[in-house]
């Protein structure tokens, strides 16, 4: 019995001297919704939740980590995405253990969740975390069927410009595609993909769902509303368009949850309307 006792005090022992540095807001946030939080030592100028994220040692930006700021927290454990991929071996020939975390797709969030939840002895709370994901996820499900939905990225105003839409190659798509319908951007690439005035009307959306962040008001969202509503396509037709000023909208870490809960929402309100414009 005392053994055991040892061993236990031995292991959350080496638990609270886990000293991690998260190279993406994204883990960060898996970090904290973990519990793991107060491991943190060292993240980057974009981590800023949850509030606790903001008072962390900054190591640097998307691609402008550096090494000596890591090397100074002392850190046993890196966890990193691709883009500072260029780093992993640099740290590992000094002794420190790396993991590269990929958040490109809805499998890999929950894989990402799963590994760090791994790596940082809290499988049990990342195996709720990928549950609830789940669970909300099926809540999609059979509210609509077959419609092309276009996911927007930005506070963009003037449609002549080139607009950035979500590819078939991440989160979105797989939301989009598990809840029974189409991303209706159809080219597959890996790209981050670009529509024109005319490439956004060939699309001819149901649904337009535009994210940004930078909105303040209900008058700015009217506002990024408008020019869309003059497209000759389905979505002006029936007025489907959707603004989401949601920050954790494009955030790929477990708040992904809040993201498809309020698409659901999109699916429901869009659904009185397309069938009322399909009588």
């Amino acid at each position: 019995m005392r053994f055991k006792l040892l061993l236990l005090l031995l292991s959350m022992q080496v638990l609270a001297s886990e000293r991690i540095v998260a190279l993406a807001p994204s883990v960060n946030e898996i970090l904290f919704a973990l519990g793991k939080g107060g491991n943190i030592v060292g993240n980057t100028t974009y981590a800023t939740f949850p509030i606790a994220s903001q008072s962390i040692p900054k190591v640097g930006g998307y691609f402008s980590v550096s090494l000596e700021k890591i090397l100074v927290l002392k850190p046993t454990l890196v966890l990193m995405q691709k883009n500072n991929l260029a780093l992993k071996p640099r740290l590992e020939k000094l002794g420190v253990k790396t993991e590269l975390i990929r958040i490109s797709t809805l499998d890999d969030i929950k894989n990402g969740i799963a590994k760090i939840g791994t790596l940082t002895h809290a499988e049990k709370n990342a195996t709720a975390i990928i549950q609830d994901i789940n669970k909300a996820i099926e809540k999609t499900k059979g509210i609509l069927k077959d419609k092309k939905i276009l996911i927007v990225f930005g506070r963009q105003f003037d449609l002549k410009k080139s607009i950035f839409v979500s590819g078939n190659n991440i989160y979105f798509a797989d939301i989009i595609r598990s809840s029974g319908n189409q991303n209706a951007f159809s080219e597959d690439s890996t790209k981050q993909p670009m529509l024109s005035y005319e490439g956004i009307i060939a699309t001819n959306p149901d649904i337009i769902y535009i994210l940004a962040h930078l909105i303040k008001g209900e008058e700015e969202i009217n506002s990024l509303i408008t020019p869309w509503l003059s497209l000759p396509v389905t979505a002006a037709k029936t007025k489907t368009i959707y603004v989401t000023t949601k920050k954790y909208a494009g955030m790929p870490s477990n708040r992904v949850i809040h993201y498809i809960e309020d698409f659901r929402d999109v699916l429901i309100d869009a659904k009185e309307k397309l069938h009322y414009h399909d009588r």
